[in-house]
């Protein structure tokens, strides 16, 4: 499920700016990155299942490898797990809305945050 219009979609940020941040809503980026794209994550334990709310970005200038990256956000999105095969973000997904208010809260939060460091 994508999160459209959020207004996180609009910022460009300073990766190590973003890197410090993310982890305040509980958004990690562990190994999730290759040279021009990141992907920060957060982890729900559900009786429903375990399902992830991503946000993710693209380098507009340097690299991510070298941790000198302005990167563009884009629309976040919420997945289910399922055991062996990833995570499916499909419209025939069912989301628990306690989970989908709790993303909406944390995004809306974020994104309150990274106004203050976009460039």
């Amino acid at each position: 499920m994508k999160f459209e219009n959020t207004g996180l979609e609009k910022f460009k940020a300073d990766l190590n700016r973003l890197d410090e941040l993310m982890p305040n809503f509980g958004l990690e980026r562990h190994g999730q990155w290759d040279y021009e794209r990141v992907t920060y994550d957060r982890r729900f334990d559900l009786k429903e299942g375990t399902y992830y709310l991503r946000v993710q970005g693209y380098s507009v200038e340097g690299d991510v490898g070298s941790h000198r990256a302005v990167i563009q956000l884009l629309d976040p999105l919420v997945g289910k797990h399922y055991y062996p095969h990833g995570v499916e973000y499909g419209d025939g997904e069912h989301f628990p809305k306690s989970l989908v208010d709790q993303c909406e809260k944390i995004l809306s939060d974020l994104k309150t945050e990274v106004e203050k460091i976009a460039l």
